[in-house]
C-alpha cells in the first residue's frame, strides 16, 4: 500500500504534518517535517543552498525510509524522485481555511512555539502581507493546479494516493494499521 519513502503533499492546513506523523508511526519509519528544517528563528527563511544541504543531510541520515511532509519547490528535485509513495491531500478549501484559522488563533492564545522558536501573532497572522491565511486564499487554486502538473510531469516511480476527505484519510490510516 505504501513504500518506505513517503512524501505527504498538500496545500496549507491540509493536514500534511498530522497525516505524515500517523503514517510514520504506523509503518515505523522517521517523520521529517520540512517546515522545521526551513524556518529559522523569527520566521527567517533559510537560504536555498542551506535548505537544500540540510534536506540532503536528512535524506542521507535515513537511508532505510522516511515520511516527509511539505511541498517546497526548492527541494522537490531532491525528494520526489526518491519517493516511492506520494500521499496527496486534496482537502476542500473551506476545511483547510477553517483549520488554519482555528489553529492560528489557538497558537496565538497558547503561545505554542513552532519548531521550538517561532510564534504566531495577531499582527503577522491577520494584519500582514505574510499572513498564512492570506497566502492560503491567494494561492489555493494555483497550488492544486501546480501540484497536479508536477505529479504528472516530474519523472518518478512513486505510487500516488489521493485523499480528499477526513473519511478517506481515516480509512487510509486504519488500513495501514491493519498491515
Amino acid at each position: 500500500m505504501v513504500g518506505r519513502y513517503v512524501l505527504v503533499w498538500g496545500p496549507v492546513a491540509s493536514g500534511k504534518t498530522t497525516v505524515a506523523s500517523l503514517i510514520a508511526g504506523r509503518i515505523g519509519i522517521p517523520h521529517v517535517e520540512l517546515d522545521a528544517i526551513f524556518w529559522k528563528p523569527d520566521w527567517v527563511e533559510k537560504p536555498v543552498e542551506e535548505f537544500r544541504a540540510d534536506v540532503s543531510a536528512v535524506l542521507a541520515k535515513y537511508p532505510d525510509g522516511w515520511v516527509i511532509d511539505g511541498n517546497y519547490g526548492r527541494i522537490k528535485d531532491l525528494v520526489l524522485p526518491r519517493a516511492d509513495t506520494v500521499v496527496w491531500l486534496r482537502t476542500p478549501f473551506h476545511v483547510a481555511f477553517w483549520r488554519a484559522f482555528r489553529r492560528t488563533v489557538s497558537r496565538i492564545f497558547s503561545r505554542e512555539p513552532l519548531w521550538g522558536y517561532n510564534y504566531e501573532t495577531w499582527g503577522k497572522s491577520f494584519f500582514s502581507r505574510e499572513s498564512l491565511l492570506l497566502y492560503l486564499v491567494k494561492n489555493w487554486r494555483r497550488h492544486v493546479r501546480k501540484t497536479r502538473q508536477e505529479i504528472a510531469t516530474i519523472p518518478h516511480h512513486a505510487g500516488i494516493i489521493e485523499l480528499r476527505s477526513r473519511r478517506q484519510v481515516t480509512s487510509f490510516i486504519a488500513a495501514l494499521a491493519a498491515l
